[in-house]
């Protein structure tokens, strides 16, 4: 179904319709589910927060989003201790020193000085502010805001209210144009009340395996798809199984370049390949130890 027009005749590139196509064009298969909550997103005006296991494609959908958009995307990595400087901007010291001393031996007062270094040419531009000051909307993606402090996040949702920015020495910088904002978080805390009131919300949960084998498919091209079923069947049963970190998209992604780097093209008889390479899936010492080489068997065996 093509998508609808929009007030200016043309086709709505933010239609339910229209964005399904464009994620599958870029090879991300999405549901029904997260496919309207962006569409609701340019709706509503609303910022997209993203939760769910490590490794389910949350970050992927940011990227997808600005090439279906075509727009430049803008990544603000969370962690503990973010602050300001870090998030939206600083002042280029090494550059204001340098003028400063080439100033020296120019007249000029030192009022006039402090006022020439605190000029944009000084600033840098993080990426709050980077978002915020192009032309064109960019996909600000804020990621593991899980990661950040309460303090962090208290300050971001100013941001995200009135998408303008204060800097004490140039005054109040008003966004150019609004971001497409989408938060991701692996939920290692929980977020407050505030910033999920502002925010859409939608949960990315492991795949089923219908879907799973399309992005397989869709991803892995060269792979077969009695082998890439095969692959699909073993990671969703592993999941099953009592480990801690449970292989996401991106480690059955990567199992199966790995298998057909290997020429494989069956799983049949080859459960020696199938160990050697559990390391694409399990990535800790306490997990591999809790699949031993007969669980890997009863998992083959379903497998194939």
């Amino acid at each position: 179904m093509p998508a609808p027009p929009s007030a200016n005749g043309e086709p709505d590139r933010h239609a339910p319709e229209a964005l399904r196509q464009g994620f599958e064009d870029a090879g991300y298969i999405a549901d029904n589910e997260l496919i309207m909550a962006i569409s609701l997103t340019f709706r509503l005006d609303r910022p997209l927060l993203l939760e769910g296991e490590t490794g389910v494609g949350k970050t992927e959908v940011a990227k997808t989003l600005a090439k279906v958009l075509d727009c430049p995307l803008i990544r603000l990595q969370c962690y503990e201790g973010l602050d300001a400087n870090a998030a939206v901007y600083e002042w280029n010291y090494q550059r204001q020193l340098l003028a400063i001393k080439i100033w020296e031996t120019e007249d000029i007062s030192a009022a006039e000085k402090e006022r020439h270094v605190f000029e944009e040419e000084f600033l840098l531009r993080r990426p709050l502010l980077q978002a915020i000051s192009m032309d064109k909307p960019p996909v600000l993606l804020i990621d593991e805001i899980d990661r950040s402090d309460e303090e962090f996040e208290a300050y971001l949702l100013e941001v995200l209210s009135e998408f303008q920015i204060t800097i004490p020495e140039l005054g109040t910088i008003e966004a150019r144009s609004v971001p497409h904002v989408i938060l991701t978080s692996n939920r290692s805390r929980e977020l407050s009340d505030a910033l999920r009131r502002r925010c859409l919300y939608h949960f990315v949960d492991y795949p089923t395996e219908a879907k799973e084998l399309r992005i397989v498919t869709a991803r892995v091209p060269e792979m077969g798809q009695k082998l890439a079923a095969q692959v699909v069947r073993f990671v969703q049963a592993l999941r099953q199984e009592d480990i801690d970190k449970k292989p996401g998209i991106a480690e059955t992604l990567d199992w199966a370049h790995a298998l057909t780097g290997q020429g494989i093209d069956d799983l049949a008889g080859n459960q020696d390949v199938v160990e050697d390479t559990l390391l694409c899936l399990l990535k800790t010492k306490e997990d591999r130890d809790a699949i031993p080489g007969e669980v890997v068997g009863r998992i083959f065996s379903k497998a194939v």
